[in-house]
């Protein structure tokens, strides 16, 4: 019998030298139960916190995530703070295309926007070659960041192809989407060049992250609860799979979170993710329930909840993790992002329930 060798990461990456393989993130997302939870959250690199306002004065967003030492201070303030049990590398969904020469910027109060939109079959066929992407300040990064996390893990992060499309076809943000939704069904064949080039370089974004010390990634699709189940599964799947598959060599849980996926929980999870995100409106019983019950989960607090009285806040967290209890294995998140005006002392507080109720 014929056995392939595992592709191995660097020896001195901290999976392979057994700094993170055996922490509660890993072991949860690997569907183990220990006893001790994992807690973190989403967009908890900025934000709410002081120390992150005082760092980025004056400091344009996609400089910051650009600037090796910056990005990784930023990335390790929360762990600093809340002793959370795994850091998010600090960057932003658009940050690759503007690695790969794309004309992107972050705007105050509008986020990501681009010089020109991406609509057309020309427009497609001018998107800049990804053979030459330089990924250095990233990897630069990550190595910052995982040198001084000891036994916490680093995990990567990406937006998914559909997403990363939706932006420049709309050339920013927007409500309904209507662009891209129009695009898939009016013009396929350019919809599929584009979700490939996006998935292509979100997948080798992943990598670069993973390959410099990263032990997990999460594949963050913003948008794609603006899809049917059908629409999704067509024309979205399986760019997430292809940018899942730049990274399936590697010994790393692969996270897919998205928000307003309720009804694309198993697509999400076929396209190549070994646990899945749930936003904060689907119970994880249910989803668990959706997902056939083997699947490792990640959320799901309500973010409106943050600012109720405590109280309210700490019977809505312990009926999360009873529900989480479900699942094979459960990392407890928010159901999005935090929200910037966030008291900090809540998010610790949380952390510190969340370690101290048994599994």
């Amino acid at each position: 019998m014929s056995t392939a060798a595992v592709p191995a990461l660097p020896a001195e990456h901290p999976l392979m030298d057994g700094r993170t393989a055996h922490s509660p993130l890993l072991r949860a997302l690997r569907g183990e139960r220990t006893g001790s939870r994992a807690v973190w959250f989403m967009r908890q690199a900025g934000r709410s916190l002081p120390e992150y306002r005082t760092a980025r004065e004056g400091i344009g967003m996609l400089e910051s995530c650009l600037r090796p030492d910056l990005a990784s201070e930023i990335t390790l303030q929360p762990v600093r703070r809340h002793q959370v049990d795994a850091a998010i590398f600090f960057s932003d969904i658009v940050v690759p295309l503007r690695l790969a020469g794309v004309d992107v910027d972050i705007v105050p109060g509008r986020g990501p926007v681009l010089g020109s939109p991406v609509r057309t079959p020309d427009d497609v066929a001018a998107l800049p070659s990804l053979d030459d992407v330089d990924f250095t300040a990233i990897r630069e990064a990550v190595a910052l960041t995982v040198s001084q996390l000891g036994t916490t893990p680093l995990i990567g992060f990406a937006g998914a192809p559909f997403t990363l499309a939706a932006y420049m076809v709309e050339g920013g943000p927007s409500r309904d989407h209507l662009g891209p939704r129009t695009l898939m069904h009016a013009d396929p064949e350019t919809w599929r060049a584009l979700t490939t080039w996006a998935a292509d370089l979100s997948g080798a974004f992943l990598r670069a992250q993973i390959e410099a010390g990263a032990s997990a990634c999460q594949l963050f699709d913003s948008w794609a609860g603006s899809l049917s189940a059908a629409d999704y599964e067509a024309h979205a799947a399986p760019a997430s799979a292809r940018a899942f598959g730049h990274v399936a060599d590697l010994p790393v849980p692969r996270i897919h979170f998205g928000t307003g996926t309720s009804e694309l929980l198993p697509a999400m999870h076929a396209a190549g993710a070994t646990a899945v995100g749930v936003d904060y409106r689907l119970p994880l019983d249910e989803a668990s329930r959706r997902l056939g019950g083997g699947v490792p989960l990640q959320g799901n607090i309500d973010p409106a909840l943050l600012a109720a009285p405590w109280e309210v806040l700490e019977e809505h967290v312990r009926d999360v993790l009873r529900r989480g209890d479900s699942a094979p294995g459960h990392v407890v998140n928010l159901g999005h992002g935090v929200p910037p005006e966030t008291d900090p002392t809540v998010l610790t507080r949380i952390v510190e329930l969340v370690h101290e109720v048994p599994q």
